[in-house]
């Protein structure tokens, strides 16, 4: 029988995060409306660059559909298997739609260097009015998601999916335009390399910032050697060790460490703690730092020591 629980992990943000899902769910359903569409006049026109925006649509939905079921998972309780609760299952997310913006990226480019071999006709009619109707579509879905991007890798790579088919659409546009005048059918193919390259750059960023996390990487943006500095000006704190920072999410912090101070009563071991946390929450928006005191006699192994005698047990080192 699972144990459910709350805990300092527990999601304090549920009515923001089912205003996401809802808007999410509206993109997920306008998105595939319009990719049917999309397709059908691709190929009526023989774009292929409206048939790489469908394609991409199609990514879309179910990377969509992913952040989704993600955001909601993410406000289930804790429980006794799942201790931190399902907080990693918008990274999961984030990677998995972030990898499949980079192979539909790679696809763009192979199938665009083709048809650069021998342009077909294209209906430069057809590809400007679709394009265009895709534009606000695509626009509109993307400003609709965005709320949430910045501070969440799981909403943040909808948006990149969201906001490069704005990208691929106007490319398409602009070609259109410009065949429709000139009749120059190879710049179909050039505005898909283009697009690819750009959903290729923005899905690599998400791709490197997942891994990190997953890999429980310090955050960027934590200078571990101030923060070390900046805890031992706490008074009674005579040293730092076994020190471990780590993100669940992009913006859900924790870290553990061994605090050195002289043999004090309990009562004194709590201010520290106190301090220590307050400084920690406020100075690097770490969520949650577990402290054990440590007398200064101790036996310290340095400051990131933790498993290096275990790698040596094992042979790895």
């Amino acid at each position: 029988m699972k144990l459910h629980f709350r805990n300092r992990f527990a999601s304090r943000d549920g009515p923001r995060m089912k205003w996401i899902t809802s808007r999410l769910a509206l993109s997920l359903w306008l998105t595939l409306a319009f990719m049917v569409v999309e397709f059908a006049a691709g190929l009526a026109a023989n774009s292929l660059a409206l048939i790489t925006d469908a394609a991409h649509n199609l990514t879309d939905v179910m990377a969509l559909g992913l952040s989704w079921y993600a955001v909601r998972l993410t406000q289930l309780p804790s429980n006794s298997d799942k201790t931190y609760g399902y907080h990693r299952a918008g990274i999961l997310a984030a990677l998995v739609n972030s990898t499949a913006l980079t192979v539909v990226a790679i696809s763009v480019v192979y199938w665009a260097y083709r048809r650069f071999l021998a342009p077909p006709e294209i209906r430069a009619d057809i590809l400007i009015g679709v394009g265009l109707v895709a534009l606000v579509v695509n626009l509109f879905t993307a400003l609709w998601v965005r709320r949430g991007s910045e501070s969440d890798l799981n909403v943040r790579s909808a948006f990149v999916h969201l906001m490069g088919d704005v990208a691929s659409t106007s490319g398409a546009v602009v070609a259109g335009i410009i065949i429709y005048l000139t009749g120059a059918n190879w710049l179909d193919p050039l505005v898909s390399v283009l697009i690819g390259l750009l959903i290729l750059y923005n899905a690599w960023g998400i791709v490197r910032e997942t891994v990190e996390i997953l890999l429980e990487s310090a955050p960027r943006d934590v200078d571990m050697q101030a923060m070390v500095a900046d805890m031992l000006k706490i008074d009674g704190v005579l040293g730092v060790h076994d020190l471990h920072a780590w993100s669940l999410t992009k913006n859900m912090r924790t870290m553990s460490a061994h605090i050195l101070t002289n043999d004090i009563p309990i009562s004194a071991g709590a201010r520290i703690q106190e301090e220590l946390s307050a400084l920690l929450g406020q100075r690097y928006q770490i969520a949650h730092a577990t402290l054990q005191l440590e007398c200064a006699s101790c036996e310290t192994e340095g400051a990131y020591c933790g498993i290096n005698g275990e790698e040596q047990r094992l042979g790895l080192n």
